[in-house]
């Protein structure tokens, strides 16, 4: 069944501080209570009642959990977007493996929930337009932040670096999203080290010209 688009928006945004924390505090109950309840047990009773709040007082600012959980991917895409954009305005490494494991390191780090509230987010959540919006925009500041990488690193040999680009940022965000979230245990120190392998393997071995006949 397909929600209600109506019902996938916040009732208010809060305009004063007290207001704000109450928000806030929503927000951080409905995390718990999807990563320890999932989805389906996730209830808006259990959410106020881990806010300590009254289920009046949540639906005055949610209509419904769906809400909740399109607001709780919108503050995890802001983090994760902010922590990149932190992370770019720094300098960074010479050598293209050590580049390429600070992006992996970081979407990692990004990720660090709890898988089960991240498989909540994944599987659950539905997007509304603004919320695509905001995940094609961020992908494609990520796209051209790599690109321009590629471009002008000495050890690249990638013909097509937008395409390379796309592929290296796509890869690292859906396989590291996709291991996060999944149930079984990773060690996350070997999973970097191979992914990292990985990619700049694949950006700097190049693709051989044909054989002239």
């Amino acid at each position: 069944m397909v929600p209600d688009r109506r019902g996938l928006h916040p009732r208010k945004q809060p305009r004063q501080a007290r207001a704000e924390l109450t928000r806030a505090r929503i927000l951080d109950a409905a995390a718990r209570v999807f990563a320890e309840h999932g989805y389906a047990a996730g209830t808006t009773n259990r959410i106020a009642e881990e806010a300590r709040i009254s289920i009046g007082s949540l639906y005055q600012y949610y209509p419904g959990k769906d809400a909740i959980l399109v607001e709780l991917l919108s503050r995890h895409l802001d983090e994760g977007s902010a922590a990149t954009a932190r992370r770019m305005e720094q300098e960074l490494p010479g050598p293209l493996e050590a580049i390429v494991r600070v992006f992996v390191r970081l979407v990692i780090e990004n990720h660090r929930e709890d898988s089960q509230l991240l498989r909540v987010l994944s599987e659950q959540v539905p997007h509304p337009v603004e919320v695509a919006e905001k995940m094609a925009r961020n992908e494609r500041e990520r796209v051209d932040y790599v690109r321009a990488l590629l471009d002008h690193h000495p050890e690249v040999r990638v013909r097509d670096t937008a395409t390379a680009a796309r592929i290296a940022v796509s890869t690292v965000e859906f396989v590291v999203h996709h291991t996060i979230a999944s149930p079984d245990p990773v060690d996350l120190t070997r999973f970097e080290d191979e992914l990292v392998d990985m990619l700049t393997l694949y950006l700097t071995a190049g693709r051989s010209s044909p054989t002239e006949g």
